[in-house]
């Protein structure tokens, strides 16, 4: 059995730099990954020639009912597109299983580190050659790049352009989600709307050379979506207060298009503590370190 975790990408800041002439909005965003995330294994199971495609998706975990039809996930397009390159054959089919720990269309990449995840164990399984697998991430969608390697890394074009950032110091995440599905479309909507100012890029400095340094840039910066999505979903607003007075917060900030917003901390036990006085509002909260 292969297993392979597909960890929460967050947002630490994201302005909106421009259009392509297709309508897709162009970024420029630092991402970075938290402890939290879904799994994905695959297993052996019989073949059926019934299956065209000889792999087959079961999801379960918390948040499984936010995927309910599976004929065209992501990760079955993910393995399908692995199949198109692959160079061995099939002995048996395989079983893909994925426990859906994050919550749905919540702003964290979710469904695009599910495909990455799929990409790397399905490349894997049948020997592919791994210089063919980013061309594949980026057919699948514009987060999926970012999502292969899981490290932190610079976002720009429609976020499939990436490149290095400067080495970051450790801290600790809490990612808290009230429970709503935000609609991204809608919410660049409403970003157009009332503001519809595309920024410069930013300029990133040589180094953060430790906690403090990070959250003077950080504060430089903004969510360009965030002010929108407050505006669209009362609670996040509410997330977002509660989160910057808790002990230890040196930063609040929504991630992506939300829902999910992240509070930063320097010590573990502020942001376990943290991930508590949310869940018991009655949202979803996890806490751990940031994969720096």
């Amino acid at each position: 059995m292969k297993r392979e975790k597909a960890h929460a990408k967050i947002n630490l800041y994201l302005h909106i730099t421009g259009r392509r002439d297709d309508g897709y909005h162009l970024l420029d965003s630092l991402a970075i990954f938290a402890a939290s995330g879904d799994e994905l294994t695959a297993s052996a199971a019989p073949l059926h020639k019934s299956h065209p495609d000889d792999v087959t998706l079961e999801i379960d975990g918390p948040f499984a009912d936010g995927l309910a039809d599976c004929d065209d996930n992501l990760i079955l397009r993910a393995a399908r597109s692995v199949k198109r390159v692959r160079t061995s054959g099939l002995a048996s089919g395989l079983l893909l299983t994925l426990t859906k720990n994050l919550p749905v269309a919540s702003g964290i990449g979710g469904g695009s580190a599910d495909a990455a995840a799929a990409l790397r164990i399905m490349a894997a399984h049948w020997e592919v050659d791994e210089a063919q697998i980013p061309a594949l991430a980026r057919e699948l969608g514009a987060d999926v790049p970012v999502c292969l390697k899981q490290r932190p890394a610079r976002m720009r074009g429609i976020g499939e352009d990436l490149s290095a950032v400067p080495a970051m110091p450790p801290f600790h995440l809490l990612l808290v989600n009230p429970g709503i599905a935000v609609s991204t479309p809608a919410i660049f909507t409403s970003w157009k709307a009332d503001h519809g100012r595309f920024r410069q890029e930013v300029e990133l400095p040589p180094a953060w050379p430790d906690l403090d340094a990070l959250i003077s840039f950080l504060n430089r910066t903004t969510n360009d979506l965030q002010d929108p999505a407050r505006a669209n979903y009362p609670v996040i607003d509410q997330v977002l207060t509660l989160t910057a007075s808790l002990p230890g917060c040196r930063m609040a900030r929504m991630s992506g298009s939300g829902a999910t917003c992240f509070g930063i901390f320097a010590a573990a036990e502020e942001a376990a503590q943290a991930a508590r006085q949310c869940r018991a509002k009655g949202w979803w909260a996890e806490a751990g370190p940031a994969l720096t």
